[in-house]
């Protein structure tokens, strides 16, 4: 996380350069008598090892800019209360009932939206629709979709919203290669975007071992370089389209099973991710990716004892070793893979001391009642629900849902 200090470097050599003027450092003359100092490429004739040499970097150098956004985003912070900071910590699934109002009661961060919530309306209606839901809290909400493309089309499966539905990634590619991979992204930018959505959850960057994996007509293929070509024309595609986009499902999916109905195990050796899963992972961080979902796969050579989306050493991963700063998300807590490992609502807490920042969620309320209770016991760290809040924020604030200086 970045901090809004001056930086000492950018200091030091001011307060060295004024000492030096006023004699009160050895090797350096008052300014009347106009002594000389050696530069660093050139070392002082004399013997005397205190003498100072003065940095390279010049001293009227400007400090780094403050990100307005982050500025902006720890003025709202600071102005926010307990509860409504618990509530944008949740990207829960959208009620069938009352969404709107159960949107401010809760203070919810965001809504995930599926293909029940549009097969009976129209782009007309959805417009409305959604522009109730992101207005309802104080704080406009995120609304995503799992919009991939192929077996994945919650919108575009209706004809009342598009004449056909999208293509998967693999037949994008064989139509047009690349270059109709981004012209697919840039169109569904704008389809999503011209209806209130803001966040697709996509692009998928799991590299299956086979076709016959369970992730691979998903996927873009067995290749995780040609995937990692793919991830990020798709990331950078969404940036420019102002659409959220959201890498997944990490650490990757490879050869595994279907975590929604079971529990899986994935033994593979750390080299596999290395040279393979983590490729794609890579290339959509360094193209701007704006958020990573961590799956419920349990991956033992990171952590055999939980899945990861609950485990510390997976998104210790994503901090450090990936230097990720963005938002991290959970697979949705009522799937099948982590519910053994937490009961009820306590999957919550479970996937916050982890270090997830946003928790995909059918059952938001009791876990919204379980996560501020877990804070107000101080079971939850104040400082690390903060900085959950503040990058949940900031990525609003650079979609465009909170205007500049609000």
């Amino acid at each position: 996380m970045k901090t809004f200090r001056f930086h000492f470097l950018f200091l030091a050599p001011l307060l060295v350069w004024c000492l030096l003027l006023a004699g009160c450092l050895p090797g350096g003359d008052s300014a009347s008598t106009g002594g000389d100092v050696s530069s660093p490429a050139e070392p002082s004739s004399h013997s005397d090892s205190s003498s100072v040499f003065l940095p390279s970097t010049p001293a009227t150098e400007p400090a780094p800019p403050i990100d307005p956004a982050e500025d902006q985003a720890l003025v709202l912070l600071s102005a926010m209360t307990l509860e409504e900071k618990v509530g944008q910590l949740f990207l829960a699934r959208c009620p069938e009932e009352n969404a709107a109002t159960l949107a401010a009661q809760y203070h919810l961060g965001g809504y995930v939206l599926f293909a029940r919530d549009f097969e009976e309306q129209t782009p007309e209606s959805m417009q409305g629709i959604l522009d109730s839901y992101r207005s309802a809290p104080a704080i406009p909400m995120l609304l995503a979709v799992d919009e991939e493309g192929g077996t994945v089309n919650r919108i575009s499966r209706f004809s009342s919203f598009r004449s056909e539905p999208f293509l998967s990634p693999q037949a994008l590619y064989k139509a047009g290669g690349l270059d109709a991979v981004s012209a697919d992204t840039v169109e569904k930018c704008a389809f999503l975007s011209s209806l209130g959505l803001n966040v697709n959850m996509a692009p998928v960057c799991d590299v299956p071992a086979s076709s016959r994996d369970f992730i691979y007509e998903r996927s873009f293929g067995s290749d995780a370089a040609a995937t990692s070509d793919y991830v990020q024309t798709v990331v950078s595609a969404m940036g420019q389209g102002s659409i959220g986009s959201v890498l997944k499902h990490f650490p990757g999916y490879g050869p595994n099973g279907d975590t929604h109905s079971d529990l899986v195990h994935d033994d593979r050796p750390l080299s596999q991710f290395e040279e393979c899963d983590f490729l794609p992972f890579q290339a959509g961080i360094e193209a701007g990716a704006d958020a990573v979902l961590v799956s419920h796969n349990i991956v033992s050579v990171f952590d055999p004892d939980c899945p990861a989306s609950l485990s510390p050493a997976v998104h210790e991963l994503l901090r450090s070793d990936f230097a990720f700063d963005g938002v991290l998300i959970t697979d949705d807590l009522a799937m099948e893979g982590v519910a053994a490992f937490a009961p009820g609502p306590e999957v919550a807490v479970r996937a916050l001391q982890a270090g997830n920042d946003l928790l995909c969620t059918t059952d938001f309320i009791p876990q919204y009642e379980a996560v501020l209770q877990a804070a107000r016991e101080g079971e939850l760290s104040v400082d690390a629900l903060d900085r959950s809040v503040l990058r949940i924020l900031l990525w609003k604030i650079r979609l465009g849902l909170i205007p500049a200086g609000d």
